[in-house]
């Protein structure tokens, strides 16, 4: 049920303030264990939106859920891109990619995410950095670099301001 523009509840409420930073948790249906290609085409998707419809500080696709660190961005009419539009697109986008990628049909993600706005005394780095340590924490590597699913502003987003 939609409420307005920046609150909406499907079983968690959701609520979203201007030039705020969200730390988002989507998880994948049934908490399937996604293959490579699946977590390549994720991130793909992802990536995508940056400086797009939002700012992405970090991002890191693990073997079954992803978080992303985002501030969304102002639309043409002056209103912050609202984080369900934003997460529709990246989940339904990545979907679509997963689904064609395993030649399977239905659903890939939980309808569900969990998203947390940074409250003014949380720092954007620790919490980047955190995101950046999931790999690590679960065994899946020894360092943030090692993992092939990872993505932050102060590395990866310099590549790719600096290769277009």
């Amino acid at each position: 049920m939609i409420v307005d523009r920046r609150s909406y509840r499907r079983h968690l409420p959701h609520f979203q303030s201007d030039s705020r930073t969200y730390f988002v948790t989507f998880i994948a249906k049934d908490r399937r264990v996604l293959p490579d290609v699946a977590r390549d085409a994720a991130m793909r998707h992802i990536v995508f939106d940056h400086q797009r419809r939002m700012w992405l500080h970090a991002a890191v696709v693990m073997p079954d859920h992803a978080h992303i660190l985002i501030t969304p961005l102002y639309d043409r009419s002056g209103w912050s891109y609202a984080l369900s539009t934003i997460l529709q697109g990246i989940k339904g986008s990545s979907a679509r990619s997963i689904n064609a990628a395993l030649q399977t049909k239905g659903a890939v993600w939980q309808h569900e995410s969990f998203d947390h706005e940074l409250r003014r005394e949380e720092n954007l780095r620790k919490t980047a950095e955190y995101i950046a340590h999931n790999p690590v924490r679960k065994g899946l590597c020894t360092s943030p670099d090692q993992y092939r699913w990872l993505w932050r502003e102060w590395l990866e987003g310099q590549k790719t301001a600096s290769e277009t």
